[in-house]
């Protein structure tokens, strides 16, 4: 069975959908949440019998949270907002994906997120946005990209409309890259 870890940082919609989908028919499993605060989302794998643990932000919190996911099969980052580096980030290569809420390489990169991501698109008057599943490097939103999903937004006008539209994407766009490494995994 294909084994992931999903870390999270709020309220865990995300980690959610992963979980019921994960059920639908045994393509992987959740073996482990961690969290970088009492984040309200550990609900979710409590109601769903998954372990979790809680890593506050600070020191060494990469160092922390590498033995508790070595041995999984991918890394997901699910809403997750601490900036992880160091070791964690060389042993996991190729293990670790996060979703950005923008088309990369297009406003990504440090400070590039939230509602910062969707000012900045309608700032830009592209007539089209977006979500990224990309792989995670030492370099923020620099990895390379797995799948992305497009939307139009020309007769958008506020970013919180941008918000939304992105937002309807953002789960399954995560979902349907886990199930294609998963299964990419399995065929070899």
């Amino acid at each position: 069975m294909f084994r992931i870890a999903v870390l999270i940082s709020g309220t865990g919609s995300t980690l959610r959908a992963i979980l019921e989908d994960s059920r639908k028919d045994r393509v992987y499993e959740v073996g482990l949440v961690i969290a970088d605060r009492e984040a309200p989302g550990l609900q979710h794998a409590k109601e769903f019998g998954v372990p979790y643990k809680v890593f506050p932000r600070g020191k060494d919190l990469s160092g922390k949270i590498l033995p508790e996911v070595e041995g999984f099969d991918l890394v997901v980052l699910a809403g997750f907002l601490s900036i992880l580096e160091g070791e964690l980030l060389t042993r996991l290569q190729g293990k670790m994906i996060n979703l950005h809420p923008s088309l990369l390489p297009r406003f990504g990169g440090k400070g590039m997120y939230g509602h910062k991501v969707h000012e900045a698109v309608l700032a830009s008057g592209m007539p089209y946005s977006g979500c990224t599943v990309h792989y995670v490097t030492e370099t923020v939103d620099g990895g390379s990209l797995i799948l992305q999903r497009i939307i139009g937004i020309q007769d958008a006008t506020t970013a919180e409309d941008i918000a939304k539209r992105v937002m309807a994407e953002e789960k399954g766009a995560l979902i349907d890259a886990i199930r294609m490494i998963a299964r990419e995994e399995s065929e070899t």
